[in-house]
């Protein structure tokens, strides 16, 4: 199978079903798949298949001292991979899931996985795009990066992404443009306070209005 031909239309909700197939059960063997969503595409593999993580990591010419986040298709799933979550997470989770927020929580002890060296933390976002939704609900969650080369530019297209990751990769979902086109906002709610990690599709301005984000430039505590 050349590139190309790895690349399937999921723009369209009635004629989605075979793309989805292929890409579901790429996941299930291992593989790995981009997929569109509501900030940029990414490149996913099964959160809870380590080789398949440690592909991800590699197609991507990253180590496992950066972990990717994972995309869950449900504001439920978030008790079900995290603990400790702060009444003030879950303030801006309720708000901006599905969403460009990822937020960096505890991780449940006895998940069966390894992200790399996350210190016991998983970052989890829900994405708002209907086919990552979609194929989330069948595959439960994905460890999933922006689907570029480290260093390079986020992809917006599918070919974008094809042509950084190449046969590394599985099943290319099309979607067209990515709609967001910037990556989402990062918020570390393991500490005592939430933190802004990183500044992207939600900004500091907009969080506050719902609970109180340090960001750690401004040299002190938010107003």
């Amino acid at each position: 199978m050349n590139d190309r031909e790895r690349t399937r239309d999921v723009s369209d909700p009635n004629s989605w079903g075979p793309a989805l197939d292929e890409a579901v059960n790429a996941v299930a063997r291992g593989a790995l798949v981009v997929l569109p969503t509501d900030t940029v595409y990414g490149v996913g593999a099964d959160a809870f298949t380590p080789p398949a993580v440690a592909s991800l990591l590699a197609a991507k010419g990253r180590g496992r001292q950066m972990p990717p986040p994972v995309l869950v298709p449900d504001i439920r799933t978030l008790d079900g991979l995290a603990t400790a979550v702060p009444a003030t997470a879950r303030a801006l989770v309720a708000q901006f899931w599905p969403g460009g927020l990822t937020v960096i929580c505890r991780a449940q002890p006895s998940l069966a996985w390894d992200l790399g060296e996350t210190r016991g933390t998983v970052a989890l976002r829900m994405p708002d795009h209907p086919a990552a939704l979609a194929l989330l609900r069948r595959t439960g969650p994905l460890a999933v990066s922006s689907a570029n080369r480290t260093g390079r530019p986020a992809a917006l297209t599918a070919a974008d992404a094809l042509d950084q990751l190449g046969e590394a990769v599985a099943v290319y979902l099309d979607g067209g443009t990515a709609p967001g086109g910037v990556a989402s906002t990062i918020v570390d709610a393991t500490g005592d306070e939430l933190r802004l990690v990183r500044a992207g599709a939600i900004d500091l301005a907009t969080l506050r209005t719902i609970a109180l984000v340090v960001d750690p430039s401004e040299g002190g505590e938010a107003p």
